[in-house]
């Protein structure tokens, strides 16, 4: 499956997440087995381009190819100088953002709220796709609610503006990420259309991810929720959809590596103060409803290590934990939480 001249093997793609896809979390889930990684939405304004949080989200330097940027906003010059400034800066595809149901964003007519304007959107996707030499993709919901599902119309306009390949998840904005994902119109789409669909929502393993490819016809899956704490996941999917056979799971050994190694790239990343602060959250992630330890344990490791502030002892805190899990002995944490 290609998005313009890249070839995306296997057609696995991290589906981008505010505060989450950053590019280190990008960089694991490449080495772990995704055929692309979607950034986090950069925002269009260029009042706020040089801020340190949009530095960071520009920042691709040793990333690998496709590089992908999310750019979101409601003005369709504005998107096109995003797009084009983004350009500039490393990426390699850009993708507009029109799936985001967050309020914050909605509220600003930015995100899945765009759908509720047909010619709004067309405008916008026309002026990104004839602004940038490289491939355009668009990421949308199935509609803004349960009585306006017109995801099939958007996806007519955006393919008839160029764009190169189209995300969709399945779900309304009023939705949010609540109910089950619904895949019919995904299917209704993806035979409608001649550019590759990706269908999005609700894919959590190997055997959904295969289920979900053959119910919509789609021609690759984003993972985005499932990811979390658990990057695995596509190396995991790779490998049921070549072989129709399940890979163990990493051993407490392996997860240890990744996390730690995790823990040391947001570091370095971001720096210590805030590097530490962000990791927290994936700590979480990782240690949530692991088998070999109780919620107890659990609770409790999280109780002391997101007390750590400095680089070293979140490293060390973490380091301890997973050798007690391994070693299948108390980890301690309890006494100290």
């Amino acid at each position: 499956m290609h998005i313009g001249p890249y070839k995306i093997d296997p057609p696995l793609i991290l589906a981008p997440m505010a505060g989450v896809t950053d590019k280190p979390f990008r960089q694991l889930c490449k080495q772990l087995g995704a055929g692309l990684a979607v950034s986090e939405m950069t925002i269009s304004d260029p009042r706020f381009w040089n801020t340190d949080k949009s530095l960071r989200r520009m920042d691709h330097a040793g990333e690998p190819a496709p590089v992908s940027v999310q750019i979101a906003g409601t003005e369709p010059q504005q998107l096109a100088r995003a797009a084009r400034y983004n350009v500039d800066h490393g990426a390699q595809i850009i993708d507009i953002n029109m799936g985001c149901p967050a309020k914050k964003v909605c509220n600003a007519w930015a995100g899945s709220a765009l759908m509720r304007d047909e010619g709004l959107v067309a405008r916008i996707v026309e002026a990104v796709v004839k602004a940038v030499d490289v491939p355009v993709t668009l990421k949308i919901r199935t509609g803004w609610d349960a009585g306006h599902r017109n995801a099939p119309v958007i996806a007519r306009i955006a393919q008839d503006a160029g764009i190169a390949a189209l995300a969709i998840h399945g779900r309304t904005r009023d939705q949010q990420y609540t109910g089950v994902a619904e895949y019919q119109t995904i299917a209704a789409i993806k035979a409608a259309l001649s550019i590759p669909v990706f269908a999005n929502g609700d894919i959590d393993s190997p055997q959904k991810a295969a289920q979900v490819l053959r119910a919509t016809g789609a021609d690759a899956v984003l993972v985005g929720r499932a990811a979390q704490g658990r990057p695995w996941i596509f190396r995991e999917i790779a490998h049921f959809l070549a072989t129709g056979e399940e890979l163990p799971p990493p051993s407490i050994s392996e997860v240890r590596q990744i996390l730690l190694g995790h823990l040391h790239a947001l570091h370095e990343f971001y720096g210590e103060l805030q590097g530490v602060r962000i990791a927290r959250k994936h700590l979480g992630w990782y240690v949530k409803n692991r088998p070999e330890q109780s919620t107890e344990e659990m609770a409790a490791f999280r109780a002391v290590v997101n007390r750590a502030e400095t680089a070293e002892a979140q490293l060390r805190l973490t380091a301890d934990y997973f050798d007690a899990l391994e070693a299948g002995v108390p980890s301690g944490f309890a006494t100290a939480a």
